[in-house]
């Protein structure tokens, strides 16, 4: 039999529900708290407990609009009410139908609506209808005498009527045959198949409520049996709600079963496999605990399952980042899979202890004095005010800016000036831990990066072991002797120091071992060097440069007096004072036993010294003290090891002193130069490198080219035969610094005028006679100062380096600057 519909419209009070939706013939209970939702119940207590609720859009909001709130909801009746402590009420309804807001409003404090709402018909409603139609057509009749117009107008209504009539007989065949139709018969079973399968799966609904659904034959009211009964987001419920026709509810609710069942499947198939997992740490928990309970008994060690308990307690307190405590906690579980037996159960062990034995989160506090600083910096060092300077301007800069990059210095001297022991000393004017690291005859890049762990015994790379050894993230790093690298098969360690020593990259330096990054950028790094000619390039140009130039003879004097005596003194177990000697006979020691750039030379000496008067207070425990006096000198050290001929004034043909400059300092170098009847050959002695030997003909070819300006026959280079020697044969010398040096000597030697001895010059020649600027200045002329020179000739580019020259080698020499070998033979040859 065909059902019949009307729409009929009513005046509701209406509650937004929060995060609830209601399906007609649904029983639900739900709290009361707010006003408005208060009032809207009142009101239909008193109009036949009846009340449409529909579903709020967003369940946070407390005072809804009307656009917060879906339009389609369902009319319900109110079954009971309890007041709950509080301003709370409970609520049980009952859904019948579904309804749509037309219009609404809230005037009264709580919100009204008309609702349009589709009725069922039943079999006696329809006979009504069709009574009433005919019940029309009676009025018509009666009333047609008295106005034709009415007539007219209620036989079109009649007529009007009877054709409802008969297009209402054939709706019923239509509706009649939807309900037969196949396709919806299919759709019916499907649904119940879906809602079984999710019954099975779910296990959340009793399989009963699938008895009470046989008995319904209104599939609209199956359709909303069924999605009150499933777990729905209330979005999804509300699509349904909102779907008028059977058909297409029956789609919808076929539709999100499917899904729904497919969703079950894959949380069932998860379900059981973390209950797997959870069984399987479970199971392994029970034999770890029974191990530990055996090894206990056997009185062995603790298993690596209870070493990795203590590595995870470690790395919660690491300060590190993200990326890094991950590997490193996936290294920890590697290794807790691990039998303590496993040959790799070591190298984990070994990799994890230096993980955690590196200095994370450990920072020494920086002491930011820079008068202390100074102080401290004066203290044990006399000299090296260059050095001293660069510190007190890096820690200001400090003082000021809270994280600047740590700079990377480079100190360049001779052995002995103190290089070494400076960086310590800058490490306890900042307050800093203090680490070492020699770098003389490394040739192994992994030396510095470490060996990757595939290799038996690898071991972390000197940069990390040596934060390692200083336990602090910020200590000062002294590289010692960078010069002195080489590079192999094996790798060149200078390329890989590239990284260490670049500001802008050590921050996230990685070893080959660690494998994960670790900052070096609050490290104070500081390098030493004796020459930079060995220093490749780009790594030069990761470091700022501090030339520490040799003592001169006041400035060692000050330091053996200050520093070196009362070291030596404690070293070899004498009371302070014991040894003293008077500044006449330091300066014996410093001239007559040691020829150096620096003071080691000077404090085996003076240890020497100290050693021997220990021997004679051991002979003689009654001294009270002990003074050296020159007397002694030949007893306690023997004769003199060096003479310094002071030069002499008279002048000298073919012998011309020049400058040089050694790795222990400046020296003076005489060039001699003999002119001999022959074929014009050039003979060069004295293990002359060839840099010397070229400058050595470049000169010549000068002289050949002023052959007549100088009164030199133009034919000597045919019938003359010139040899040059430099003495000191077994010392190899190179350099082109003595070019005007050996121009003036051969010069002398033909023309056979004199230079006086007393003077020394440096400097290289060009074919045309230019003088070009040399290095090493300032060491040459303290060379030339010790050796009593009066005048020294230098190229006229050098003289910005006479600002480093001290004041009482000032006073006692002359200066000239020279610009061509004209300017030196007016000065120098007589």
């Amino acid at each position: 039999m065909s059902k019949k519909y009307t729409k009929i419209e009513r005046e509701l009070p209406v509650i937004p529900l929060r995060g609830l939706a209601i399906f007609p013939y649904m029983i639900l209970n739900f709290d009361i708290g707010r006003e408005m939702s208060l009032k809207a119940l009142e009101e239909a207590m008193l109009n036949d407990e009846v009340i449409f609720l529909t579903s709020q859009k967003d369940p946070e909001i407390d005072n809804p609009d009307e656009d917060d709130f879906y339009k389609v909801g369902t009319i319900s009746k109110v079954k009971q009410m309890i007041k709950l402590p509080g301003d709370t009420v409970r609520v049980l309804v009952e859904g019948l139908t579904r309804g749509t807001i037309k219009e609404i409003d809230n005037e009264e404090g709580y919100y009204k609506a008309i609702i349009e709402e589709i009725v069922e018909l039943s079999d006696e409603d329809f006979a009504n209808v069709d009574l009433d139609v005919e019940t029309n057509i009676e009025a018509c009749e009666e009333d047609k005498d008295s106005c034709a117009e009415e007539k007219t107008e209620a036989c079109e209504e009649v007529n009007a009527d009877e054709e409802s009539i008969e297009s209402k007989d054939s709706k019923e065949e239509k509706l009649e045959s939807i309900e037969n139709d196949v396709e919806i018969e299919a759709l019916v079973r499907n649904v119940m198949d879906a809602f079984e399968d999710y019954i099975n799966i779910g296990n959340k609904i009793s399989p009963e409520i699938l008895i009470s659904l046989a008995e319904i034959d209104d599939y609209g009211r199956l359709v909303d049996t069924i999605a009150a009964n499933i777990y729905l987001k209330p979005e999804k419920k509300q699509e349904i709600l909102e779907e008028f026709d059977v058909k297409n509810r029956l789609e919808l609710i076929f539709t999100i079963l499917l899904e729904e069942v497919e969703i079950m499947k894959i949380e069932k198939k998860i379900a059981l496999r973390v209950k797997k997992q959870m069984n399987k740490i479970q199971k392994e928990y029970y034999l770890r605990e029974q191990m530990r309970a055996i090894q206990k008994e056997l009185g062995e060690d603790e298993d690596t399952s209870s070493e990795a308990d203590k590595y995870r307690k470690q790395l919660k307190t690491l300060k590190a980042p993200k990326e890094t405590k991950e590997k490193i906690a996936k290294e920890i579980d590697k290794f807790a899979r691990m039998s303590s037996a496993a040959p790799d159960s070591s190298v984990s062990r070994n990799y994890l202890d230096m993980i955690f034995s590196l200095p994370w989160n450990k920072e020494t506090k920086e002491k930011l004095d820079v008068k202390k600083a100074e102080e401290v910096l004066n203290e044990d060092h006399y000299g090296l005010d260059k050095v001293k300077e660069r510190i007190l301007e890096y820690l200001s800069v400090r003082k000021l800016s809270k994280t600047p990059k740590g700079p990377i210095i480079c100190l360049v001297g001779p052995p002995g000036v103190g290089k070494t022991s400076i960086v310590k000393s800058v490490a306890r004017a900042l307050g800093r831990k203090y680490t070492r690291l020699s770098l003389g005859g490394v040739r192994d890049e992994a030396e510095i990066r470490g060996h990757r762990r595939t290799y038996v015994g690898a071991i972390p790379g000197r940069i990390i072991n040596g934060m390692k050894e200083a336990g602090s993230k910020n200590p000062v790093f002294l590289l010692d002797e960078i010069d002195k690298m080489a590079s192999d098969y094996k790798g060149d360690p200078a390329s890989a120091m590239l990284e260490v020593l670049d500001p802008e990259q050590n921050k996230g330096f990685v070893d080959h071992y660690m494998e994960i990054p670790f900052d070096l950028s609050k490290v104070l790094f500081i390098t030493t060097a004796n020459t930079l000619d060995t220093v490749p390039r780009p790594l030069l140009d990761r470091m700022e440069v501090i030339r520490i130039s040799g003592y001169i003879e006041e400035e060692k004097l000050n330091i053996a007096q200050k520093y070196l005596l009362p070291k030596q003194i404690k070293e070899n177990a004498l009371a302070e004072g014991f040894v003293t000697m008077d500044e006449e006979v330091m300066r014996k020691l410093i001239n007559s036993y040691t020829r150096e750039a620096g003071v080691r030379t000077l404090e085996r000496t003076i240890g020497k010294v100290c050693r021997k008067v220990a021997k004679k207070y051991v002979e003689d425990p009654s001294l009270e003290g002990y003074d050296v006096k020159m007397e002694d000198l030949p007893e306690f050290l023997g004769k003199e090891v060096f003479k310094y001929d002071l030069a002499k004034d008279e002048p000298r043909v073919g012998l011309v002193t020049g400058l040089a400059w050694t790795e222990v300092g400046g020296v003076t170098l005489e060039v001699e130069v003999n002119v001999l009847k022959g074929k014009g050959e050039i003979v060069l002695t004295g293990q002359l490198g060839d840099v010397m030997k070229e400058s050595a003909r470049a000169g010549i070819s000068y002289i050949r080219s002023r052959a007549e300006e100088l009164g030199i026959d133009p034919e000597f280079y045919k019938n003359t035969d010139i040899h040059i020697h430099l003495p000191e044969g077994a010392t190899p010398k190179d350099g082109p610094s003595a070019g005007i040096t050996m121009a003036l000597a051969v010069i002398s030697a033909l023309t056979g005028r004199g230079v006086p001895g007393n003077i020394a010059m440096t400097g290289e020649i060009t074919l045309r006679g230019r003088v070009l600027p040399v290095g090493g200045v300032k060491e040459k002329l303290l060379a030339a100062h010790r050796a009593g020179v009066k005048k020294a000739l230098l190229p006229v580019e050098c003289e910005v380096d006479l600002d480093e020259i001290p004041e009482n080698v000032k006073e006692d020499m002359e200066f000239v600057l020279v610009e061509t070998m004209d300017d030196v033979l007016k000065e120098a040859l007589i």
